[in-house]
């Protein structure tokens, strides 16, 4: 890639400008932009069934490739949704409840306030 390359393709480049909103704004929406798979919910259902689980025994239980579950896994652990423990050659994966009542509480808020302001609206 040469030099003027880089300096017109970073020139008109769109940015999502995510740093205009607010703080509690950016952070639904990252996680409405992570449980936006419903691999991602499947998974958490079933880790909220089951308590604890083995990355294997979680591709078992969906229609997906080990690869494809593993990807997801990456997912939910990255944005602290889940927790993952090396055990032997597998990793047991859990919910993070204090994460998981966090996104309780901040979407149901956000929810409340749509719900409230959305009384006396025009539809």
């Amino acid at each position: 890639m040469s030099y003027i390359y880089v300096i017109i393709e970073t020139k008109f480049m769109t940015y999502a400008k995510t740093e205009l909103f607010q703080a509690d704004q950016q952070e639904i929406a990252k996680i409405a932009k992570v449980l936006s798979h419903p691999a991602r919910i499947a998974i958490i259902q079933l880790l909220a069934r089951k308590q604890v689980c083995i990355s294997g025994d979680i591709s078992d239980e969906l229609p997906l490739s080990r690869t494809t579950v593993s990807q997801h896994l990456n997912e939910l652990k990255e944005s602290g949704i889940i927790q993952g423990e090396v055990s032997g050659l597998n990793v047991c994966y859990c919910l993070d409840l204090k994460v998981v009542e966090h996104i309780k509480n901040l979407f149901g808020t956000f929810f409340e306030d749509t719900k409230n302001q959305a009384v006396g609206g025009c539809c």
